[in-house]
C-alpha cells in the first residue's frame, strides 16, 4: 500500500476513534466543547452521536446554519431498511417520526433490531424525556402494568411532561373496570385527558362500558346508567373504607395510607397506596376497584402535587373508533345529541354496518345538528352497506364540511328512504357546506347518480377523492367530470382512483381548461387503455395540464405509461412551463432505458423549480447500471423517491403491459 493511502487510512481510523470517544464521553465534555469544533468536522461527527445527543445539539446547530435532517433520516433508514422511502423534508418532521416510533417501544419494553443495537443509550431516562417533548400521541397498553406504574412513581415527572405535549390518546386493549391492575391505566387516561391538553381520543377496542367511561363528563351531557351505578357504588365503598383507614393512622393523602406490598411497590409519600382503600369486595366477594377519576387522582397523585380543588374535566373534540360494533354505537346514539364540543367523528367497522346501525347514527347526528351549539364539522364512516346512505348522512348533518365514507354493497338489504323525505315544495335539496369529500366504493357496478347528486349540492367543495366507481358496460365517467366542471368551481384537489377514464379524454381536457386545481391525482385510471395513439393522447393531456397555472402536484401512478413516460418531460418545455413541483409516476412499468430517455429530455427542459419525482415500483433491477445512470442525471434538479424492486414479485404488471 502506498504511503499516502496508508496515512489517509490511518487518519480516517483515528478520526473514527475520536468520534466514538466524543459519543462515549459527551456528558463529561459538555455541549460547548463539542460545539467549538469546526463546522466541517462537526458535520462529520453528527452520524456518530446518539439520538439524545443529536436532539440536545440541534437548536444550537440550527443557529449555526447546520441542519440535522440527514441524521434523523439516517436513523429512520436504519430502522426501516435501505429500500424504504423517507418522504420527510424538514428536520422537525423527521425527528418527530423517530421519536414517535421509538417512544412506545422503549417505554413499554418492546424491541426491534434498532432498539437492540442502541439499547444502552435508549434505556436511559434521558431518552424518554427527550422523546416526550416531541410526541403528540400516547398509546395506552393496559396489559403492561409496570410501565404505567412507573408513571405514578419514579417517572411521575415524565407524566407531567406528557400532559403538556400529548394531544391524542389511544386505547389499544380492553380495560376490565373490575380489576385493580387497570386502575393506573385509568389514572393515566384521566391525567392526559383531564389535566393535560389531549382532546383527541382513539379507541381500538369494542367495549361499550369503557367507551362510556372515556366519554363521561368530557363533552356530552349523557350519563350512562350502568357506569353511574358502578362509579357511585365503588366510590361509596372507597369512602367507607377510607374513613376506617383515617381513624387507624395518618396518610400521605387525605384518608389514604401508604403501606407497601409485594405486588405493587411504590415510593412512600410519593404515591399513595391502594391496598387498603381501592380494592373492596361486594357481597359476593367479587373484586370491586375504584373507577371514579376524581378518586383515582387523589389516590395516585403525589402528595406534593395534590390540591383541595376537584379535578377538571377535559373536552374530547375528536373521537375515532376503529372497531365500532353495535354495542358501542348504542353508547354513541345517546352521547351524540349533546356532544356539542365534538368537531370530528370517525367510525370504522371491520364488518359492514347494518342499515339499522347507520339510520340510528343518522338520527343521533340529526339531533346534534339541530342544536345551534353543535361543532361537528368532520365525519368519517366505514363501511356503509349502500350508496344511498351517503346523502342520508349528509342530510342528517348538514353543517359537516368534511365527509369520508367507504361503501361495500350488501345484497338483499332493504332499501330505506331518507329520514325526512322531501316534499313537493322542497324538490330542490338544500345546499351543503361540504368542502372535502372522500368516497371509496367496492361494488361490481355503480350508478353515478349518488355522486353527481351530492356534487351538485356542494358548490363550496375544494377537495374530492373518489375511488372504485365502476359503471355498467356502455357507460362512461363523462357525467361525473361534466358535473365537476359545472358545479364545483372552487375545487383545489381532485383525486380520481381506480376508475376508467380512457374513454372520456375530452371531458378531462374540458375540466382542466377552466379550473383552479393545485393537486391532481389520476391513479390507476387506465388513461391510455385501448387508445389507438397513446403518445398523442398523452401529449394532449400534457398540453392541457400546462395551462393550469395553479397546479403544483400531479400523480399519474399505475397508468401503465411505460415507454410513453417521455412525453411528460414536455410539461416543462416552451415559454410557459408547468408549475408542477411534485410528479408521481410510480408503478408505471418504466424500464431503465425509458427512464434514461426521460432524464435526457428533462435535462433539456429543466423544471423551473426543484422537482420531487416519485419513481417507486418501477423495474429498475432489469438493468441496474442504466437505471442508476438515469437517477444520476435526474438528481441535480430532482428529489428522487425510489426503493428496491423485485421483478419476480410483480409479474402481473409485466403481463399487463405485454
Amino acid at each position: 500500500m502506498p504511503d499516502t493511502e496508508h496515512r489517509d487510512l490511518t487518519n480516517i481510523r483515528l478520526k473514527e476513534l475520536c468520534f466514538g470517544a466524543v459519543r462515549k464521553h459527551f456528558a463529561a465534555l459538555g455541549t460547548e466543547a463539542v460545539l467549538d469544533l469546526p463546522t466541517p468536522l462537526m458535520k462529520e461527527l453528527l452520524p456518530h452521536l446518539t439520538i439524545c445527543q443529536l436532539d440536545e445539539l440541534q437548536p444550537v446547530l440550527n443557529q449555526k446554519g447546520i441542519s440535522t435532517h440527514s441524521e434523523w433520516v439516517r436513523v429512520l433508514q436504519d430502522m426501516y431498511g435501505p429500500n424504504h422511502v423517507i418522504d420527510l423534508h424538514s428536520e422537525e418532521e423527521a425527528k418527530h417520526e423517530v421519536m414517535r416510533i421509538l417512544f412506545p417501544l422503549v417505554f413499554y419494553g418492546f424491541t426491534n433490531s434498532y432498539v437492540k443495537r442502541n439499547i444502552r443509550h435508549l434505556s436511559s431516562p434521558t431518552f424518554l424525556w427527550a422523546a416526550a417533548k416531541c410526541i403528540q400521541h400516547f398509546l395506552l397498553v393496559t396489559s403492561l402494568h409496570k410501565p404505567l406504574q412507573s408513571l405514578t412513581a419514579e417517572h411521575w415527572p415524565l407524566l407531567n411532561l406528557l400532559e403538556k405535549h400529548i394531544k391524542s390518546v389511544g386505547v389499544s386493549q380492553p380495560i376490565d373496570l373490575s380489576k385493580r391492575t387497570t386502575q393506573r391505566g385509568l389514572y393515566v387516561l384521566h391525567r392526559l385527558l383531564d389535566h393535560g391538553v389531549a382532546t383527541k381520543l382513539v379507541v381500538h377496542v369494542q367495549c361499550p362500558i369503557v367507551l362510556a367511561w372515556l366519554l363521561h363528563q368530557r363533552g356530552s351531557q349523557y350519563v350512562n346508567l350502568e357506569l353511574k351505578t358502578l362509579m357511585h357504588c365503588r366510590k361509596a365503598s372507597w369512602v367507607s373504607r377510607a374513613t376506617t383507614v383515617r381513624t387507624d393512622g395518618a396518610s400521605c393523602s387525605p384518608g389514604l395510607e401508604t403501606e407497601d406490598d409485594q405486588g405493587d411497590q411504590v415510593i412512600p409519600c410519593k404515591s399513595s397506596k391502594l391496598d387498603s382503600v381501592s380494592v373492596v369486595e361486594d357481597e359476593s366477594g367479587k373484586e370491586n376497584s375504584i373507577v371514579d377519576p376524581q378518586v383515582l387522582c387523589r389516590t395516585f397523585t403525589p402528595c406534593d402535587d395534590l390540591t383541595a380543588e376537584p379535578c377538571p374535566w377535559g373536552q374530547i373534540t375528536c373521537l375515532k373508533i376503529t372497531q365500532c360494533g353495535p354495542d358501542c354505537l348504542e353508547v354513541l346514539y345517546s352521547a351524540l345529541p349533546t356532544f356539542f364540543c365534538l368537531h370530528s367523528l370517525s367510525l370504522h367497522s371491520t364488518l359492514t354496518f347494518r342499515y339499522s346501525d347507520v339510520l340510528g347514527l343518522a338520527g343521533a347526528l340529526k339531533q346534534l345538528s339541530d342544536s345551534s351549539c353543535s361543532s361537528l364539522t368532520d365525519l368519517c364512516v366505514s363501511i356503509l352497506p349502500n350508496t344511498n346512505l351517503l346523502e342520508i348522512l349528509l342530510d342528517a348533518s348538514p353543517t359537516v364540511t368534511s365527509l369520508h365514507v367507504e361503501i361495500h354493497t350488501v345484497m338483499f338489504e332493504p332499501c330505506f328512504l331518507p329520514l325526512h323525505p322531501r316534499t313537493a315544495e322542497s324538490d330542490m335539496p338544500a345546499v351543503l357546506l361540504l368542502e372535502k369529500l372522500k368516497v371509496k366504493v367496492a361494488e361490481v357496478q355503480t350508478d353515478l347518480h349518488f355522486m353527481t347528486s351530492v356534487l351538485r349540492r356542494s358548490p363550496h367543495l375544494t377537495s374530492l377523492h373518489v375511488a372504485g366507481i365502476r359503471l355498467p358496460t356502455g357507460f362512461s365517467q363523462s357525467q361525473l367530470l361534466t358535473t365537476l366542471s359545472v358545479s364545483n368551481p372552487c375545487l383545489k384537489t381532485l383525486n380520481l382512483e381506480d376508475m376508467k377514464l380512457c374513454d372520456c379524454l375530452p371531458d378531462v381536457l374540458n375540466l382542466l381548461g377552466d379550473c383552479k386545481l393545485k393537486e391532481l391525482h389520476l391513479n390507476d385510471c387506465r388513461l391510455l387503455e385501448k387508445c389507438t395513439d397513446k403518445e398523442e393522447t398523452l401529449q394532449q393531456l400534457v398540453g392541457a395540464l400546462k395551462t393550469v397555472a395553479s397546479l403544483h402536484t400531479l400523480s399519474l401512478a399505475q397508468n401503465r405509461l411505460a415507454k410513453h413516460v417521455c412525453a411528460l418531460a414536455e410539461l416543462f418545455s416552451g415559454s410557459s412551463p408547468s408549475s408542477v413541483k411534485r410528479l408521481d409516476i410510480s408503478s408505471n412499468f418504466i424500464q431503465p432505458a425509458e427512464l434514461l430517455e426521460f432524464a435526457k429530455r428533462l435535462e433539456t427542459h429543466r423544471p423551473p423549480h426543484q422537482l420531487t419525482l416519485d419513481l417507486r415500483k418501477n423495474p429498475g433491477d432489469r438493468d441496474p447500471d442504466t437505471w442508476n445512470t438515469a437517477l444520476k442525471r435526474l438528481r441535480p434538479f430532482s428529489v428522487l423517491l425510489v426503493e428496491g424492486w423485485k421483478s419476480t414479485d410483480t409479474m402481473v404488471d409485466h403481463i399487463s403491459n405485454m
